[in-house]
């Protein structure tokens, strides 16, 4: 997990009283989940228990995941995805600066009509590669698990854009960057935001 200065913010209490907390607990309040490293397993368990929690305070409201990531480890990503699915509160998923390999599949698994980018995302589809040392089987092993979760990664992909699955298969065989536009034209997001939507609007 990247190591940088975590903000502070003061708000005034009901009572008078100042009290001091950092932003993203603060941004957990309004049900703001923010992503902004590599996912790891241990930004994955944060992740999720913010969602978990959040869904758990009120399910029929909706959870906003705010998204800048350069990608990380793709177990660890699709356990985020997952939970995303999994809870009953509507997951809206911005992606503020860029989704890079693996990470791409938590702005496509938002809720349908609730996924956007900011105009200067770039969304960068990635191949995967093994990167065990060892012994031969060790090796065998490791490029397995490779093709395995390259398997799962595109078959989510391919869910939630309306690809097929040859398709995704090949966007992955090597680097690809698209603009803002060029990733709602793939369907990994509904829309492009250039303001915040006023409230009750989707």
């Amino acid at each position: 997990m990247t190591s940088y200065t975590i903000p502070s913010v003061v708000e005034r209490t009901a009572t008078g009283a100042e009290r001091v907390t950092d932003v993203f607990s603060r941004l957990l309040s309004d049900r703001i989940v923010y992503i902004g490293t590599p996912i790891d397993a241990g930004v994955a368990n944060s992740v999720i228990a913010q969602i978990l929690h959040l869904e758990n305070a009120s399910p029929d409201a909706p959870i906003h995941v705010f998204l800048n990531s350069a990608g990380g480890d793709v177990a660890a990503v699709l356990a985020v995805h997952d939970t995303l699915r999994y809870v009953r509160s509507d997951v809206a998923v911005t992606c503020v600066g860029e989704a890079v390999g693996a990470s791409v599949a938590l702005l496509a698994s938002g809720t349908a009509g609730l996924r956007a980018l900011l105009p200067h995302a770039r969304i960068v589809l990635r191949p995967l590669e093994a990167s065990a040392r060892g012994a031969i089987p060790d090796l065998i092993l490791a490029t397995e698990e490779v093709e395995r979760l390259r398997g799962e990664l595109e078959s989510v992909l391919a869910e939630h854009t309306g690809q097929d699955m040859a398709r995704v298969r090949h966007d992955l065989e090597r680097e690809r960057v698209m603009d803002a536009a060029a990733a709602v034209s793939y369907g990994i997001a509904d829309q492009v935001l250039v303001t915040r939507p006023r409230t009750g609007t989707r």
